[in-house]
């Protein structure tokens, strides 16, 4: 291992998971305590400015970031150098579990909210406003980008060979994480976010996106559950005291990556269909209000149509 890390040196056992043991670099649980810091900070300011804010968006938010200084702070980093299985859990937890509960914290709500539009403290809501109408902000959140990403980090990254160059150093290992944590904030943000965005989908396109999604990682699993022989050579060799099998091992990795990684994508398909239900009916609910108001034009030209013919 290029770099400095802390590797585990007993067997792989729960509580050794669950030990408090950050790496010599915790960049993700400093990052998890910064946001969760900030994301504070914002409801304190809504507070004094006696403005209302959802207590379950804070404790969603809050969440998100307890879990990515807990998977990332604890054992379980030590143990990710040296099992695909544990490596995996990482993976699928920054991808698929953590940026829902961020994201749906509403942190760019809050954001706006809390960010005075005048002071010395105006530059924050200018740079988010103006990233938010950038382009490259278009580009990012677009499914042309997101789905290609996705199927990078699961079968470009442990069929090409990279990913046992990557996790041969600290820095690499790094670097997936973050990749990790990056694409699956960037995949679900046009899905749920409560957020205002450049350009939003419309419910189906979202949907069909999820549809897409769901299967990459799952077919994924079933080849890892199949292979016979070690897919990342990082992970061939365990210390001989664990007495664990490498291909054993990567087929719990595919387990994993086949029912854990489907739990969150159901959840997240079942949050768009009940957004669209919701969203139909606040539309049929003010076009009732604004027949009431104004009368129904339609009905009223094709009456008007009705009695022409009549007449004549």
């Amino acid at each position: 291992m290029d770099g400095p890390a802390y590797l585990p040196d007993q067997a792989p056992r729960l509580a050794a998971f669950l030990v408090w043991s950050p790496q010599p670099i915790p960049l993700l649980p400093i990052v998890g305590v910064v946001l969760a810091l900030a994301y504070l900070c914002g409801v304190w300011r809504l507070l004094r400015l006696r403005l209302a804010w959802p207590w379950w968006r804070t404790t969603l938010f809050l969440t998100g970031c307890g879990v990515l200084v807990a998977l990332t702070g604890t054992g379980l980093e030590g143990y990710g150098y040296r099992m695909f299985s544990v490596f995996m859990f990482q993976q699928l937890t920054l991808m698929m579990a953590i940026p829902p509960l961020l994201i749906l914290g509403a942190p760019g709500k809050l954001l706006l909210k809390a960010a005075p539009a005048r002071g010395q403290w105006r530059f924050i809501r200018r740079f988010a406003l103006v990233g938010l109408r950038s382009r490259f902000a278009r580009l990012l959140l677009h499914p042309g980008f997101m789905v290609p990403l996705f199927l990078m980090v699961f079968y470009g990254l442990y069929f090409s060979g990279l990913a046992s160059t990557l996790l041969g150093s600290v820095l690499g290992h790094l670097s997936l994480e973050v990749v990790f944590l990056a694409a699956g904030i960037l995949f679900t943000i046009p899905l749920i976010s409560p957020d205002p965005l450049p350009r939003r989908q419309s419910h189906l396109g979202r949907l069909l996106d999820m549809f897409i999604e769901m299967p990459l990682h799952a077919f994924f699993g079933v080849i890892a559950m199949m292979a016979t022989i070690p897919l990342v050579s990082f992970f061939a060799e365990s210390p001989a005291a664990w007495n664990i099998d490498a291909v054993a091992d990567q087929r719990i990795a595919g387990a994993l990556a086949w029912s854990y990684g489907e739990l969150p994508s159901l959840i997240i398909v079942l949050i768009l269909l009940f957004a669209w239900a919701s969203d139909d009916t606040r539309q049929a609910e003010a076009a009732d209000r604004r027949k009431d108001v104004e009368g129904d034009a339609e009905l009223d030209a094709y009456n008007a149509w009705l009695a022409r013919l009549n007449r004549r």
